[in-house]
């Protein structure tokens, strides 16, 4: 059996696996599904309890809060241009969250001509997500969630819920909207609560739950890019695994938690501090053709029992746009660093760059140029096409200079070509390695001086695969055929399957695929060794082969960005080749060689390297053939 059949086998057997697997994971869902229809019937059907009970535990249990228990619950919302706020008494909570200026690209909606519309974003709503707040007593646990208080609206951005109490005492939160940045700062009330409530502690928990929607039509790079992230005081942001399942525990001064969806987030900003906080990621957990996956929060602060404001908040429900992000500093005084020395929310960091030459390339030439951009032209495919043309003007010298030490080496092929016959034979290898350098150092190419070009082009592109999917001023973008630049451009559906490339084909990323054959089959042509690698040859061409079941799913504005910039590319080799005299090329590289040239310190190194390891060959030779004797 030849390894092509073992491998397929491999592959068969882990298919057959992953099947089983699927299928077992599909019958235990179901199990639990049904587990809860039978308690939840159970319970439908079970008698009534007596309310005289019910009546003596709440009093009970909740004390001076009793009166507010159950009550039918009431809603309010506050409207501004970027987002609709309801607040709900139940609660004394945030209920429901739309975002006015964005639209989902995977739900519709009635519009006032009674056809069908983009729905607006709603980042959650009661039956998606909440939260509520637990009190402790010496005594008892009271849950805000089985609360119901007294609304009121204040102003156009401000709305007060409350509970006045025995003896003048009161407990409330207001909520205060910042029209212009998508905050919403959550400040706790109380008025004599010592006194009201005997033995109310210190410290406060909230429990915040939201099952992430799903927004965006490229289903894959939106669970990708949809996490928890967190940030420490003193420390960068971090972020839970996107990919499983996982639960972590933080102890701390934690200055924030983000809910963050590819293109929009849920932040909760502690103006003071939060203590410890259990965050839980569940990818499996509710996950639907309209759901990602289900986030939990569940932590601890400070409540100053003795003052009217006993806690402070801020919500930020909005988009993931990084000039926004880096301005909310500015936008929450008062939010300081507490201490440690960091003044800095770093809320930007939702907005991933990449890490290290990646992150500084996009946030100091890439962002600048493209929001400058912005501001003077429509089109983002045509800003996209016009950064294209920025990025590789301020890389055409490194271009030039691949392409001069292609020509070099290009013109010394028949000098190389002699060697090569010269010296045929294996036991050759190194005279012949020899001789190659010898004569590239006298004609001034080397081998090595295209490469390093080439390689400090990487971080540019590398920075544009970090950019792309994270840019949400492409997002609802629409250029040629492409509906979404953030999302693939999905020409039509194949009949089937294929395994890592879907059942969509995105035909920019087949544009860029052979441009990029074009591009490798005139970089080849260029070289003048190619003819005695077919081996590496054949591996060159299916690289882009490779690139199109890699980038069928991204944004189609980054493989638009990769198609420009090689057609770009093809267009200066053209016009490099169409300029340089390559006979007058290789007359000045063949008068270098002949004149006297002083070794370089690497050369002379090489060569005393070489030479050494020549006479080893021979030494080991000889000891060979005194063992045959």
């Amino acid at each position: 059996m030849d390894k092509n059949s073992i491998t397929g086998l491999l592959l068969m057997g882990l298919l057959l696996m992953g099947f089983m697997y699927c299928n077992n994971q599909q019958a235990q869902q179901a199990m639990e599904q049904q587990q809860k229809e039978q308690t939840a019937q159970a319970a439908a059907t079970a008698p009534e309890t007596t309310a005289a009970p019910a009546a003596i535990d709440t009093a009970a249990h909740y004390g001076a809060l009793a009166p507010y228990v159950g009550g039918e619950a009431e809603t309010l919302t506050l409207k501004t241009p970027q987002m609709d706020v309801t607040f709900s008494s139940r609660g004394a909570q945030v209920s429901k969250v739309v975002l006015n200026k964005y639209d989902t690209e995977v739900k519709t909606v009635k519009g006032a001509d009674g056809k069908s519309v983009p729905a607006p974003i709603t980042l959650f709503d009661s039956e998606t997500g909440g939260y509520s707040f637990e009190f402790m007593t010496s005594t008892q646990r009271i849950n805000t969630a089985e609360l119901n208080y007294r609304m009121r609206q204040v102003n156009d951005t401000t709305v007060d819920m409350t509970m006045p109490l025995a003896g003048g005492a009161m407990m409330g939160v207001r909520y205060t909207l910042h029209p212009d940045k998508y905050l919403v700062t959550m400040t706790m009330l109380g008025k004599g609560l010592d006194q009201a409530i005997p033995g109310l502690r210190g410290t406060v928990t909230m429990n915040w739950h939201q099952l992430m929607q799903r927004n965006e039509v490229g289903r894959t790079f939106e669970e990708r890019n949809s996490a928890i992230y967190y940030k420490f005081a003193g420390e960068s942001p971090d972020d839970m695994d996107a990919n499983k399942s996982e639960t972590e525990t933080l102890t701390g001064n934690i200055r924030w938690v983000a809910f963050k969806n590819q293109f929009f987030s849920s932040v909760l900003i502690a103006k003071n501090k939060i203590n410890s906080a259990t965050l839980t990621s569940d990818v499996d957990k509710g996950k639907t053709d309209a759901t990602l996956k289900d986030m939990e929060m569940q932590a601890t602060f400070d409540y100053r029992v003795g003052q009217a404001e006993p806690a402070e908040f801020t919500f930020y429900f909005g988009p993931n746009l990084y000039p926004l992000l880096s301005s909310l500093d500015e936008a929450l005084p008062g939010y300081g660093d507490n201490g440690q020395g960091d003044t800095d929310l770093e809320l930007r960091k939702l907005v991933p760059l990449g890490w290290g030459i990646f992150g500084w390339i996009n946030r100091w030439v890439v962002i600048p140029v493209f929001t400058f951009l912005g501001k003077y032209i429509a089109s983002y495919g045509i800003i996209i096409i016009i950064l294209t043309l920025f990025i590789k003007l301020i890389l055409f010298p490194l271009t030039y200079k691949s392409y001069q030490s292609q020509a070099k080496m290009r013109v010394l092929a028949p000098e190389i070509k002699e060697i090569n016959e010269k010296y045929p034979e294996k036991e050759d290898a190194l005279k012949r390695q020899q001789e190659t350098m010898k004569l590239y150092s006298k004609a001034g190419a080397s081998p090595f001086s295209g490469c390093l070009p080439m390689l400090l082009q990487m971080p540019v592109l590398i920075a544009m695969f970090a950019f792309f999917p994270s840019a949400i001023e492409l997002r609802g973008q629409s250029f040629l055929w492409a509906h979404d630049l953030s999302a693939p451009d999905y020409i039509f559906t194949l009949p089937f399957s294929i395994p890592i490339l879907g059942n969509h084909l995105s035909l920019f990323c087949l544009l860029m695929t052979v441009t990029n054959i074009i591009y490798t089959k005139i970089n080849m042509q260029s070289q003048p060794t190619q003819s005695t690698m077919p081996g590496m040859k054949w591996m060159m061409y299916l690289m882009p082969l490779m690139f199109l079941f890699f980038f069928n799913d991204y944004a189609s504005g980054l493989s638009l960005y990769y198609f420009i910039f090689l057609l770009t590319t093809i267009l200066q080799t053209a016009a490099f080749r169409w300029f340089t005299n390559e006979d007058k090329l290789r007359a000045e590289m063949m008068a270098n060689a002949k004149k006297p040239r002083k070794k370089s310190g690497f050369m002379a190194r090489l060569e005393a390297a070489q030479k050494q390891q020549e006479a080893l060959m021979r030494e080991q030779a000889k000891q060979n053939a005194r063992r045959r004797r």
